[in-house]
């Protein structure tokens, strides 16, 4: 690979891979926040109220630091990669444009009338707030997938006799098949990020004997939405998301699944090493013909193995696929059994004495954002070798005059500047965390 192309793949990497870190916390929260808000406004329990005013401002530091992050990361489509967005701007500006233009605004205002409104605005209208947040945040979300469906599956788009994209149906690029399951599946894997989020801290206040009350409700209303999100997360949107891959992109399919030789009846690899020079999957266990039937609904259908393709247009790593995938399937069927077996403990009535299972809630907390990750670089990688997938490759993309130097030397500035931030982010949670949901005075 190109020196300087590592780079560049590697900066891009690094800044959307930790700008992710907070949007997926506050769009998870901002679905919960609702929920908080309509209990409170269906009970008429301030205690939900608190609730919900403490999460908006966990909500709003994450929204901060999202958009300090996410700002530079949509400059580095001209600095790093300058080529695809000379020819593909006619198109997914659009959507970037939409994005900040209409769901950031209407985000944002609202998240400054939820935070500093409420006495104002009354109940409902503060409820109505809430809801806001919510759309403009899920609104956010849908027009970054909808730009990146567009580079997975190409629709609605001409091409000059210069190379370049415009856009021939706006409706196209917006009702991208690609974006359904996608955008549904991403955004229930946010959901689950803020109810383990919310669990875990509920589970530390309980064990600490700390706002007991509230570490109760966060544990229940956690626990209850990430028993839901997990399963949908799994069945019908993962799987769905899967079909979308073997329909379109059958090469990533079999890189994922470390699937060399085309067969009739394909196992389901549970784990295995894939070694790429011999065109084998190593110390693999399976289950017989169950990729076959997860895909196509029939035990001895066919799925196209790697040695089907052309060696360039393999992924360009598919080791780091495969890994990356079943890492994200591994975490994700370990957050179910946690949230399920959570579920069932609350149904007993006896999660909140259960101290093995409130410190497994109170420090599962890491896996989603593993598994988000992980998810987005099974994505991602599972493209390549292509920026838009079948018309670009990601060489023809990158700024020709910004050299391999020049990209290292802003990638250490980033991961300098990024590490404070960091510190900042965790130094104004954890004084969240400690001044805790209490009212003043209360305690």
């Amino acid at each position: 690979m190109d020196n300087a192309l590592a780079i560049h793949r590697l900066h891009f990497a690094f800044t959307v891979t930790f700008h992710y870190i907070f949007p997926q916390l506050t769009m998870g929260l901002a679905l919960l926040l609702v929920v908080l808000k309509t209990m409170a406004l269906r009970t008429g329990n301030d205690h939900y109220n608190q609730t919900a005013r403490f999460w908006a401002r966990i909500f709003a530091i994450n929204f901060a630091m999202g958009v300090v992050t996410g700002i530079p990361m949509e400059f580095q489509f001209g600095t790093n990669w300058a080529r695809f967005s000379k020819a593909a701007g006619g198109v997914i500006g659009q959507t970037l444009a939409m994005e900040g233009m209409f769901s950031f605004f209407l985000e944002s205002t609202f998240l400054g009338l939820l935070i500093y409104g409420e006495e104002r605005l009354g109940p409902r209208l503060h409820w109505f707030a809430a809801v806001c947040v919510f759309l403009g945040s899920w609104l956010s979300g849908y027009f970054i997938i909808a730009t990146d469906a567009w580079m997975q599956h190409p629709v609605g788009y001409t091409r000059g006799p210069d190379g370049t994209f415009a856009l021939s149906s706006l409706t196209s690029l917006l009702t991208n098949p690609w974006i359904a399951w996608q955008y549904t599946h991403n955004m229930i894997a946010a959901v689950v990020t803020g109810s383990f989020v919310m669990s875990a801290l509920g589970a530390f206040y309980i064990l600490a004997r700390n706002s007991v009350a509230f570490g109760q409700t966060f544990v229940r209303v956690g626990v209850i939405s990430g028993a839901i999100a997990t399963l949908l997360l799994a069945f019908p949107t993962g799987d769905q998301q899967g079909k979308m891959v073997a329909l379109n992109q059958p090469v990533t399919l079999a890189a994922m699944e470390g699937l060399f030789n085309t067969e009739q009846g394909a196992p389901l690899v549970l784990i295995g090493q894939p070694d790429t020079e011999r065109g084998r999957l190593d110390n693999a266990i399976i289950i017989p013909r169950m990729l076959s039937f997860l895909t196509y609904q029939r035990w001895n259908a066919e799925i196209r193995g790697l040695n089907e393709f052309p060696r360039d247009r393999w992924p360009d790593n598919v080791p780091l696929l495969y890994f990356s995938y079943h890492m994200m399937v591994g975490l994700g069927t370990i957050l179910i059994a946690i949230m399920t077996l959570g579920v069932a403990l609350l149904k007993l009535g006896r999660l909140y004495r259960n101290r093995a299972m409130l410190w497994i809630l109170m420090l599962a907390f890491p896996f989603p954002y593993i598994a988000t990750t992980a998810g987005w670089m099974t994505a991602e990688i599972g493209r390549q070798p292509w920026l838009i997938y079948g018309l670009m490759r990601t060489s023809e993309g990158t700024s020709a005059r910004v050299s391999a130097g020049s990209g290292m030397f802003t990638l250490l500035g980033f991961m300098g500047l990024y590490t404070v931030l960091g510190v900042l982010f965790l130094f104004l949670i954890w004084r969240e965390v400690e001044r805790g949901p209490e009212p003043a005075g209360a305690g």
